[in-house]
């Protein structure tokens, strides 16, 4: 039982960093009905930032880990969310009348630059980076499962993060522009929108929760690579597709069911075939999404359909 117990708290952990690249590809699809393919690769940004901050601030002195934390989770969501915007001004939105193609292949070419200029530019940035562990270590016991308790503290950031975003989508007069420009751009001009201050918006935004998604990572690994948006990305738009793509809960159960699956390939695939190991687990939760896409090319909640891409 505490063998399942663990699994299932894995599977929680990474089902919630899942959740919040989902969600960030939704607010994209949302808005201008685009896909965004180097939204991984901004996630890569906002863990380098982070890691930056926190060796800037022990240089000059600064060891507190709580201070470090804030101000790690404030530069990286800072720098991502206004990378996020610049991309939306200068790369989506003058592409956002032209062909579908030239979206998805220039948002394609800029992630590759992106990954290529950290990996060349950021100081010995080819190999993987120790991230500081600026969260307590110790256990919590649940009698024989033990919990850690800077991964019950990333779970509760990660679900107070996206309760807030909920919250500013559902509840805010910016979240009523936002939804107001996702079901029909042109007549939120003409209610007096501003239709590129919301697309900036919900581009920083979406890009600021990947770059809290990218430090958690991080924190939990204990280590980022230039490389790591470049799974995170795939799997989050699996996860959206998963959920339903323009649909933010579908979003947030896709990032969950598609962690569901990897915990299954890592727990089932070493039990029944004993000579794969659990590292295939990424085999077997791609191939299930193939399969589930193949049943219901919609997701699990259908909103919205796009001939955009």
């Amino acid at each position: 039982m505490s063998e399942i117990g663990q699994y299932i708290f894995n599977g929680l952990m990474l089902g919630m960093i899942y959740a919040m690249v989902a969600v960030g590809f939704t607010l994209f699809f949302g808005v201008l009905d685009v896909i965004k393919f180097s939204h991984g690769d901004t996630l890569m940004v906002g863990a380098f930032a982070g890691l930056t901050a926190s060796i800037a601030l022990t240089l000059v002195g600064v060891t507190s880990p709580l201070l470090q934390l804030i101000c790690v989770v404030l530069f990286a969501v800072g720098v991502t969310g206004a990378l996020g915007a610049l991309i939306a001004k200068y790369l989506i939105l003058p592409l956002h009348k032209a062909p579908p193609l030239n979206t998805l292949l220039a948002t394609l070419m800029l992630g590759t630059v992106i990954r290529e200029a950290v990996r060349l530019f950021y100081p010995d940035g080819s190999n993987p980076k120790p991230f500081p562990a600026l969260l307590p270590t110790s256990s919590l016991e649940l009698g024989s499962m033990s919990l850690r308790i800077d991964n019950l503290i990333l779970l509760a950031c990660g679900l107070a993060a996206i309760a807030g975003v909920h919250f500013l989508i559902t509840r805010t007069k910016l979240g009523m522009a936002i939804r107001a420009v996702a079901q029909d751009g042109e007549t939120a001009r003409l209610m007096g929108i501003n239709f590129e201050a919301v697309v900036l918006f919900t581009f920083a935004l979406g890009s600021g929760l990947a770059a809290l998604a990218g430090v958690m990572n991080g924190l939990y690994y204990n280590e980022v690579n230039f490389n790591v948006g470049l799974l995170l990305g795939v799997i989050g738009f699996a996860a959206a597709i998963l959920g339903g793509l323009g649909n933010m809960y579908g979003a947030i159960i896709g990032g969950f069911l598609f962690a569901t699956l990897q915990v299954l390939g890592s727990a089932l695939l070493p039990a029944l075939i004993p000579d794969i190991p659990s590292a295939y687990k990424d085999v077997f939760a791609f191939a299930a999404v193939i399969i589930f896409m193949a049943w219901k090319p919609t997701g699990l909640i259908a909103e919205k359909s796009s001939e955009r891409v």
